[in-house]
């Protein structure tokens, strides 16, 4: 159920997944747009209130949707909740992938730092991993096909995350486990080898996932930046200029090469 209304909402909340997919067919948009407004739905929840049990009960609407969805009941009164219902049963998603999404979110409504290096990692892969992998699947991904597009989920959310750190930090959060920058520059070649080595196994992704893959274009040139200049990391200078980024996005949806 592609709607104008869903398109603004992805296109104004989400422009760089919204132009990753712009250029994709009507029926691999009428897929994605619901599951991106979905994730952004989740990543506006900690952040709409100051007050936290607000926050979670935002959260766990989506969770109460998810559960609807699983057992078959009518969609509930949301502009996403439909379009997104539709599109899980269509797939036969896994409700559980969409749970560790919603699960991830808690951690931003409070200030409490990541427990440790695989607590932060884990948040980047039930977030950005999950959603990739739950988009590569509504459009047709095999099986086989999970570790490369996971490694590329992982390596395109920890891209966003560095390049969000400013952000947060002056919301009072507490972003990194280690902020130093020989730390940062560790998790951005770590970054960079997921990437890689989900182009090494292009050849098990099939093309008409390349909506799904091409939203983490700009992974390789931000993550490439944070591990020679981890200190741009809290000035806010990852990302290259608008022109560059775009035509990045250009050159990699003609070659269909992400």
């Amino acid at each position: 159920m592609l709607t104008d209304e869903l398109a603004t909402l992805v296109q104004q909340g989400d422009p760089d997944r919204y132009a990753a997919t712009i250029a994709a067919p009507d029926a691999a948009r009428a897929r994605l747009w619901p599951l991106y407004a979905f994730n952004l739905e989740l990543a506006r929840a900690p952040w709409v209130t100051q007050e936290p049990l607000i926050a979670e009960m935002r959260l766990q609407f989506w969770a109460d949707v998810l559960d609807d969805i699983a057992a078959g009941k009518p969609a509930r009164g949301h502009q996403v909740a439909a379009p997104l219902a539709q599109v899980w049963q269509a797939a036969d998603l896994p409700v559980a992938l969409g749970q560790g999404m919603v699960a991830a979110r808690h951690w931003e409504i409070y200030r409490a730092p990541f427990a440790d290096d695989a607590a932060f990692l884990a948040h980047i892969q039930a977030t950005s991993g999950n959603l990739m992998w739950l988009a590569a699947l509504a459009l047709g991904a095999p099986p086989t096909s999970e570790a490369p597009v996971r490694d590329m989920g992982f390596a395109a959310g920890l891209a966003s995350w560095l390049v969000a750190i400013p952000q947060l930090q002056a919301a009072g959060r507490i972003p990194l486990v280690d902020g130093r920058d020989s730390a940062v520059a560790g998790l951005a070649r770590d970054g960079l080898a997921h990437l890689a080595r989900a182009r090494a196994q292009r050849c098990s992704v099939p093309a008409s996932v390349l909506p799904v893959m091409l939203t983490g274009w700009q992974a390789g040139a931000v993550l490439q930046r944070a591990a020679q200049r981890p200190d741009l990391v809290a000035q806010g200078g990852l990302l290259p200029s608008e022109f560059r980024r775009r035509g990045a996005l250009v050159l990699r949806s003609l070659s269909g090469r992400w």
